[in-house]
């Protein structure tokens, strides 16, 4: 077999002209997998993308690379859905424009509405503005705008919602190393263990795209949560006792026999970890 041959595209987001780089591409790869690799390069959600080569006719999800025709190096255009005002919010978002996202409905207590969102009950209404913040929460921590996403999370915004992928706005946070925006989710009870479809939590990610200050501050805070969730004991049983905590340090803790030979009692060391990882075993 032929060795796989990797290769970038540039994909344009028409909504703002902002070029995005998908590399390592190949002539198998589906549009549904570029989907959701832009997921990441682009912060926007698989649901919302319209992806076209040269004319105007969407790429099927299915289909390749290959099949599309799409050389090496070519452009795609990814295009945002225009019902429900998404390319407008998908806009203001990009752009960190918290007066336009605010006018957009984002809040519990917006006026916004759109034909189909006047049709709604209460419930209904609620579920929709609340996909609404998640979507631009997601877009703002994937460009760093610390304002926006700080306002997005005082006014609602979950940290728990996921993309169709399965990833949380700290997935993308922590995959583009924007730290002051992950610190703020975590301020808002982001779960830092959470996965995606892949089973790959923000700290992978952040690893994965080479981030390593933030793979460090999430190692960190998820060092600290262990540490707050542990219990100390204040009597240990006679049985968790090693040979130094059982005898006082006046008793020997050895004998002598015959020919002057010396017996050791058998002093363990406590178990460590091998290694830093927090699932590291133990010797």
């Amino acid at each position: 077999n032929l060795k796989q041959r990797y290769y970038s595209l540039n994909v344009k987001l028409e909504e703002t002209g902002e070029i995005f780089t998908a590399e390592r591409c190949y002539n198998n790869m589906k549009m549904r997998e570029l989907k959701e690799r832009m997921e990441l390069v682009a912060g926007i959600p698989t649901n919302f993308q319209r992806l076209t080569y040269l004319d105007e006719g969407d790429l099927l999800d299915d289909s390749t690379l290959k099949f599309n025709d799409i050389v090496p190096g070519g452009t795609i255009t990814l295009k945002i859905w225009h019902h429900e005002s998404w390319s407008h919010l998908v806009k203001a978002a990009s752009e960190g424009d918290i007066q336009k996202l605010e006018s957009l409905g984002v809040t519990k207590d917006t006026a916004f509405s759109t034909p189909n969102s006047q049709h709604m009950d209460p419930s209904q209404k609620s579920s929709w503005i609340a996909h609404r913040a998640f979507v631009a929460l997601y877009i703002s921590a994937h460009r760093g705008y610390l304002r926006a996403t700080k306002f997005l999370l005082k006014h609602g915004a979950s940290t728990q919602a996921k993309t169709p992928v399965g990833r949380t706005a700290l997935h993308v946070a922590a995959a583009m190393g924007n730290s002051d925006c992950i610190d703020e989710l975590l301020n808002y009870e982001a779960r830092i263990h959470a996965p995606d479809n892949k089973r790959l939590t923000a700290l992978d990610l952040a690893g994965l795209w080479g981030q390593k200050k933030s793979e460090r501050q999430l190692f960190l805070f998820q060092w600290k949560q262990r540490a707050a969730a542990m219990r100390i004991k204040t009597k240990l049983d006679e049985s968790e006792l090693f040979a130094h905590q059982k005898f006082d340090s006046k008793l020997k803790t050895w004998q002598t026999g015959s020919h002057a030979k010396l017996y050791m009692a058998n002093l363990l060391k406590p178990g460590e970890f091998q290694g830093t990882c927090i699932n590291a075993p133990r010797n």
